[in-house]
C-alpha cells in the first residue's frame, strides 16, 4: 500500500475476510494470517477479519474455562497481527478476546496500521444475553467510547457485532469522523429457528446496517464467520453498502470468502450533501435519548 495521508487512494479497497473458524486456535489464527496475504496481494488496503475469530465462538454456554483463550492487548495475538499488517503494508482490524486483568475481559477490536502500529483498540460496548449467546458472562462492557481511526486510506469506525443493532453507535462513529464503518461479527442461526425465521433474521440483520449507511452518510461493512458450530450455524453473508444503502458486495452463506469492494470515499461528501441528515439534525432537542425509556 502506497497511499499517504497528502495522497490517498482514489478507491479505499477493503477486503472482508470471511473464516469458518474451528477448535483449534493455532490454525485459526494461521488461517486468518494467510488470507490477510492473500487479500493484500489483491489489492486490498484495509483486511477486517471476524469477531473472535481465532477460536470458535466461545460463549454458546457459560463455561469458566473459556477464558483461557483471552489474551492481553498487547500480546502474542495482537503482535502476530501487527507482523502480518507490516508485512503486507494493510490496515489490519481484529477481534480478540481481551484479558484486561484478572477477572476483568472484553469484547475488543484492534486496529493496525500498515506499518504494523497499533492505533488504538475498541472495546464492544453493547453486550447481548441471547440463548447460545452468552456473552454477559464474559465481556464487561466497553469503557472506550465510539472511536474513530485515522489512515491514509480513510477514517474507520469500528463496532462489534451486537453494536450494529444500534443507531446511536453508527451515528457516534459517524460523529467521530468515520467514513467507512466496520463491524466484525458472529451472528447465525439457531437450528430449530431457521425454517421459520432464517430468512426474516437475515434480511433484519443487513436492513439495520443499510439503514446506518443512509442515515449517516457512510460506508458499512459487515464482516462474519461462516459454518456450524454446536448450536449455530454462521449464516456468512458478509456485505457492505454505500452511502446511499447500496449493498455493494455480499459473499456467500456457507463457505470461506474473501469480499473485496472499492469503496470512494468522495462518495460520503456527495451523499451528505445531496441527503444533509446531519446538517438537519435538531441537536437542541434529542436531550431525552439519554434516558432509559419516557415514562
Amino acid at each position: 500500500m502506497t497511499a499517504t495521508h497528502n495522497n490517498p487512494p482514489a478507491s479505499t479497497v477493503v477486503a472482508l475476510v470471511q473464516l469458518a473458524c474451528g477448535g483449534d486456535k493455532e490454525a485459526n489464527v494461521d488461517n486468518a494470517l494467510r488470507l490477510i496475504g492473500e487479500a493484500a496481494s489483491q489489492g486490498a488496503h484495509i483486511v477486517c477479519l471476524p469477531e473472535l475469530f481465532a477460536t470458535r465462538y466461545p460463549c454458546q454456554s457459560e463455561d469458566h474455562g473459556r477464558f483461557a483463550d483471552a489474551e492481553p492487548i498487547p500480546g502474542p495475538l495482537s503482535t502476530r497481527l501487527q507482523q502480518a499488517a507490516a508485512e503486507h503494508r494493510v490496515v489490519v482490524i481484529g477481534s480478540l478476546f481481551e484479558k484486561r486483568t484478572a477477572g476483568l475481559y472484553h469484547n475488543t477490536a484492534v486496529v493496525i496500521d500498515a506499518a504494523g502500529h497499533c492505533l488504538g483498540m475498541y472495546r464492544k460496548m453493547h453486550i447481548p444475553d441471547d440463548p447460545y449467546y452468552y456473552e454477559k458472562f464474559y465481556f464487561t462492557p466497553g469503557d472506550l467510547g465510539f472511536r474513530c481511526f485515522t489512515t491514509p486510506v480513510g477514517q474507520i469506525g469500528v463496532g462489534v457485532c451486537w453494536d450494529q443493532w444500534y443507531p446511536e453507535t453508527a451515528r457516534l462513529l459517524a460523529l467521530a469522523g468515520g467514513q467507512i464503518l466496520f463491524f466484525p461479527t458472529a451472528i447465525g442461526w439457531l437450528s430449530e429457528e431457521k425454517e421459520q425465521y432464517g430468512e426474516s433474521q437475515r434480511s433484519a440483520w443487513e436492513t439495520s446496517m443499510r439503514a446506518h449507511a443512509i442515515a449517516n452518510g457512510v460506508f458499512v461493512a459487515a464482516v462474519n464467520r461462516v459454518g456450524r458450530e454446536g448450536s449455530l450455524e454462521f449464516w456468512g453473508s458478509s456485505f457492505a453498502a454505500d452511502p446511499y444503502g447500496n449493498v455493494l458486495a455480499r459473499a456467500a452463506s456457507d463457505c470461506e470468502q474473501i469480499l473485496l469492494v472499492p469503496c470512494t470515499l468522495a462518495t460520503v461528501d456527495t451523499a451528505r450533501t445531496h441527503w444533509p441528515f446531519l446538517r438537519d439534525r435538531r441537536i437542541d432537542a434529542y436531550q431525552d435519548l439519554t434516558k432509559r425509556f419516557l415514562d
